[in-house]
């Protein structure tokens, strides 16, 4: 019997893959990576509006090292992204073990704990600023007042401002990292459960031995997402202090903003852009090199 030829595929069918991703790599191209190259280009000159850029090579890039404030604002963002990226980990896993399961009552408790990841954040910098309120009667301070604490003033001290700043970026990221881990915990075999209980395995030995190890695909995404998140770190810190008080909680971005739009120096501003996109993509790259390295 002759061989069957196979079957012709029509050329059409090849473009239809792109013809749909067209629309989103168009505004990809427009709203994301042509400013991208303009912010690279301008992070070479002195830009003057009106006036016409002049050509000053790595001028820019010099003077965004050398500015004392912004060395003092990335190890504000190195503290602040250490802080969220560790807490944000530690309460997701906490919520994701306390929220696992199938029942509906489960399911309504997922949604309002991930209220925080949908609602705007510049409307949950205000509620916590609110809720932040340094006087005797802000609702922070009126629950610490029950147990004989406080009155604080949280946002208004410089040694208070960044750890008050943290535990709001925990907030909204822990339940973010929830979503991902109950994912990673759906994918464990219950089979194991099982044997470690019948070995006499304690829950705490379940946790280290079963439960942790299966979750190290899901934790790299976790904590890949969670730093390049906490380098990026601005609407929350603009809303809640606008870097202060006395620069005590300025951070990369704030800081880029301010040379950008305060001082109107576009080229200084986009030099520090630059460089927060390669400490991104370099750290990006590190974790998953780490994660390669350790599925060997």
């Amino acid at each position: 019997m002759p061989a069957l030829a196979p079957p012709r595929r029509s050329p059409r069918r090849g473009w239809l893959p792109w013809a749909f991703l067209a629309p989103a790599l168009l505004l990809a191209l427009v709203f994301k990576f042509i400013p991208m190259l303009k912010g690279i280009r301008m992070s070479l000159y002195d830009v003057q509006p009106f006036l016409g850029d002049q050509w000053v090579g790595t001028d820019n890039y010099r003077k965004v090292l050398e500015d004392d404030r912004f060395r003092e604002a990335i190890g504000h963002t190195l503290l602040l992204g250490i802080g969220q990226t560790f807490g944000a980990i530690v309460v997701g896993f906490l919520l994701a073990l306390l929220l696992e399961g199938q029942s509906r009552t489960l399911w309504f408790l997922r949604s309002a704990v991930f209220l925080p990841v949908v609602t705007a954040t510049a409307v949950v910098g205000e509620i916590w600023r609110l809720l932040y309120s340094p006087t005797a009667d802000g609702f922070v301070n009126s629950v610490l007042g029950i147990f004989g604490i406080g009155p604080l003033p949280f946002l208004d001290s410089p040694d208070s401002a960044l750890w008050s700043v943290m535990a709001v970026g925990t907030w909204m990221g822990a339940p973010y990292n929830m979503v991902i881990l109950l994912a990673g915990l759906a994918g464990v075999d219950r089979a194991l459960y099982e044997a470690a209980a019948i070995d006499g395995a304690s829950t705490l030995q379940r946790l280290r031995h079963i439960t942790l190890p299966a979750l190290r695909p899901a934790m790299t995404i976790v904590l890949t997402l969670a730093a390049v998140r906490s380098l990026r770190t601005f609407t929350e810190v603009y809303v809640l202090t606008g870097g202060g008080p006395a620069g005590s909680t300025e951070v990369w971005m704030t800081r880029v903003f301010s040379l950008g739009f305060e001082r109107n120096d576009l080229g200084v501003a986009s030099a520090a852009s630059v460089l927060l996109l390669s400490v991104t993509l370099l750290l990006t790259l590190g974790l998953n090199l780490l994660r390669r390295k350790a599925d060997r």
